[in-house]
């Protein structure tokens, strides 16, 4: 019969215990629980990054996410006001006689199970404005899109999502020389 001796025991020992141990590396981090449909529904506060050619100009806006809905209570229409206006003193004074502008944004979404998040395909409307111009109100009609899906991510649940403003037309005439207004939301959270 063989002896084991001290050092031998300890030995096996010691390696029994590291396999223990590297064994139980694999089940380390923190466990992430899948996103659901009804997840991205709630009050948000983003950052709003507004391009416009070389203008580029950054606020929070507020909206709220229902089931498949984005609603804004005050859409940011300044530039839009400022294409249709080109004098920025009458266009500063028609977004104040405007006001509040409200507008929903329809949206399908879908779980991404190998990322984790959830995909937005938004499907804008036509945007309508009466804006001043000169005691008489033009109509504008904004004509919206969404190039990219928007994303929910689970993880730090925020919300993901653009816009692009790609044509304006005033009273059934289609602004000529017209650069687009890229809506961009790139980091937003629950309030």
């Amino acid at each position: 019969m063989k002896k084991f001796t001290v050092t031998q025991l300890l030995t096996a020992i010691l390696i029994v215990m590291t396999g223990f141990s590297l064994f139980s590396c694999n089940n380390d981090g923190p466990d992430i629980p899948p996103v659901k449909l009804e997840d991205v529904n709630g009050n948000y506060k983003g950052r709003l990054i507004t391009i416009q050619g070389s203008v580029k100009t950054e606020k929070i806006k507020d909206f709220k996410v229902k089931k498949d809905t984005i609603t804004f209570a005050e859409f940011p229409i300044q530039e839009i006001v400022r294409t249709v206006i080109k004098d920025p003193a009458k266009a500063d004074e028609a977004v104040k006689t405007i006001g509040k502008v409200k507008y929903n944004i329809k949206y399908t979404s879908s779980i991404n199970t190998t990322s984790n998040v959830i995909e937005l395909s938004l499907a804008p409307k036509t945007l309508e404005i009466r804006i001043p111009v000169d005691g008489v109100l033009k109509k504008t009609e904004v004509a919206l899109a969404s190039k990219q899906k928007g994303f929910y991510v689970g993880m730090d649940e925020s919300l993901r999502f653009a816009l692009v403003a790609e044509k304006i037309t005033v009273d059934g005439t289609v602004l000529g020389s017209y650069e687009a207004i890229n809506y961009n939301f790139p980091f937003c959270v629950k309030n």
